[in-house]
């Protein structure tokens, strides 16, 4: 794969043969040394000469740390899709929402005409502590100016994170008060949330949507529970759409609550990697009661895991379209310098003996990549009679004995196709331009106040709220100004319903949480409208 030279036509043997001399008589010793391959004639020993070759000979300046990670990147994009090398940097952005923390000043906020708009102080966290409210522009930080100078959001993120128990000094500007605001806020741990929503989505069903399985997710998900059932769950629908995995502890520890004694939950299994089960252990606090698992097309590894294992042993249904398909299981390798090799050291297989890593070709990553692409162009994803699988991808659930299929994701035991109906194209575009969010994000600033007055709870403002024909109307126009502009008065038509529906789910995650949020948006998603039949 690396090589020290690349031969052309015109090099002979004889040329050859002097550079080789060369390398040895004028290198320093220690050069020289290495590049005797007679003394030690290892692979290992030729990467390290090929390196050492290119540093010491190349024409121009090389950076060598970069030379190394090339290398490194190399070797890895020759395996499987899912092995990979990261830098210090990259390590630490992908670990922290797993890891369940970051250090901070603790706000959830989004930019608004290059403007930090504070949508909600974390509870109990260090701006919140300090005074800070939503709706606050961040206009400075330490003096700096962070507002109507284009910086990028993750500029602006690096100026608020820092080490816990640094102070950062904000300039805010606030709704109704004339001068700037500065407060210092002492920055600290901030908790990184994995479970999206829960709340009652009918008497005695529970709903809990987990964003991805991290270190936290468990507690989180029990926390959960322990609320709904206060309130009187006693079936749950369990939300993995778009979930795309984590640690698999996680999924089998959440697994776990569903299952009865020694019940397989996943084993994997490798090459040089023995057999390793994972089994319920009965202790278990969602042993009773319907559960319905909920999957779509970016429902991957770690949620296919908890999806199987309900499937597999007949404990739930599972409702929705075809899974990811990652079977595959990573280790970290960590470097001294903070960066990290994600090797795949194994399968992982369902409790019915099913690997469900769709296929892949070494070192064809792109076409792997697109698999979801070609999933829209087959129709797959609107009509489950355009998904075959082969007979030898066929196996037996546990206890019923249902056909089941491995080999390329979790098929669910109930499809839903998805409906282009429920969007259209200006939909779509106004989106993608942000027309809608940045809409609701003035409205919320606007009458944040009023809005709180008069819904002082979730119920009253589910209840009666209605998204003013004015909001619309400013959004159709100002995407009419980047010529973004419906077909026809009937495409207008048919947006209103999702518009409507989205912009008071907005609303409501801006004055409450996400649990609110989904509690609307959930009522126009078929695949949560389907579960509900089952209960």
């Amino acid at each position: 794969m690396i090589s020290i030279f690349r031969l052309h036509a015109p090099f002979s043997m004889l040329r050859l043969g002097f550079i080789f001399i060369f390398l040895v008589q004028f290198l320093s010793p220690l050069l020289a040394q290495v590049i005797d391959l007679g003394k030690d004639n290892t692979l290992a020993r030729k990467l390290q000469i090929a390196e050492m070759a290119i540093k010491g000979l190349y024409v121009d300046q090389v950076d060598e740390q970069k030379l190394v990670e090339d290398a490194i990147r190399g070797m890895l994009e020759k395996l499987d899709p899912h092995s990979a090398y990261s830098t210090a940097k990259e390590t630490k952005a992908m670990n922290e929402p797993l890891q369940g923390s970051f250090d901070g000043i603790g706000v959830q906020f989004n930019m608004v005409q290059d403007t930090l708009l504070v949508i909600q102080p974390v509870l109990k966290g260090p701006s919140e502590k300090v005074g800070i409210l939503a709706g606050d522009r961040i206009v400075a930080v330490n003096d700096t100016a962070i507002a109507g100078v284009k910086m990028s959001k993750e500029e602006i993120m690096k100026r608020l994170r820092g080490p816990r128990g640094t102070k950062v000094k904000l300039t805010i500007v606030r709704r109704g008060i004339k001068d700037k605001l500065v407060f210092t806020v002492t920055r600290d741990k901030i908790p990184v949330k994995t479970i999206d929503a829960y709340y009652m989505i009918r008497p005695q069903v529970g709903y809990i949507r987990i964003g991805s399985f991290g270190a936290t997710t468990y507690d989180e998900f029990m926390e959960a529970v322990d609320k709904l059932k206060k309130q009187g769950m006693h079936d749950l629908v369990l939300d993995l759409q778009e979930n795309g995995g984590g640690y698999l502890i996680a999924a089998v520890r959440i697994a776990n609550e569903f299952l009865k004694k020694n019940d397989l939950i996943v084993y994997t299994k490798g090459l040089r990697t023995e057999r390793q089960d994972y089994k319920a252990d009965g202790t278990g606090r969602l042993l009773e009661g319907k559960v319905v698992a909920l999957i779509n097309e970016y429902t991957a590894s770690a949620a296919e895991i908890v999806t199987g294992a309900l499937q597999d042993q007949d404990r739930g249904w599972v409702v929705g379209r075809r899974s990811f398909g990652k079977g595959l299981v990573q280790r970290p390798i960590e470097f001294s310098d903070g960066s990290m090799i994600r090797l795949t050291i194994a399968h992982y297989y369902t409790p019915s003996g099913r690997c469900i890593q769709k296929p892949y070709k070494k070192g064809e990553n792109l076409d792997y990549a697109m698999d979801i692409e070609k999933r829209f162009e087959h129709g797959e994803l609107y009509s489950a009679d355009s998904i075959h699988f082969a007979d030898s991808l066929k196996y037996q659930t546990l206890r019923q004995h249902r056909t089941v299929y491995g080999g390329g994701g979790v098929m669910p035991d109930y499809f839903v196709p998805l409906d282009t109906t429920l969007t259209t194209r200006f939909h779509r575009q106004l989106l993608a331009r942000s027309f809608i969010i940045n809409a609701n994000l003035s409205y919320v600033d606007a009458h944040r106040k009023e809005l709180k007055k008069r819904y002082p709870t979730f119920d009253t403002f589910l209840r009666d709220f209605e998204v003013p024909q004015s909001v619309i109307d400013n959004i159709v126009a100002e995407a009419a100004k980047q010529n973004v502009k419906p077909k026809d008065e009937a495409e207008l038509k048919a947006t209103m319903p999702a518009l409507r529906a989205q912009l008071k789910a907005l609303v409501a995650r801006d004055l409450w949480d996400m649990s609110e949020y989904f509690h609307i948006i959930n009522e126009r998603n078929a695949i949560v409208k389907k579960a509900l039949t089952l209960f």
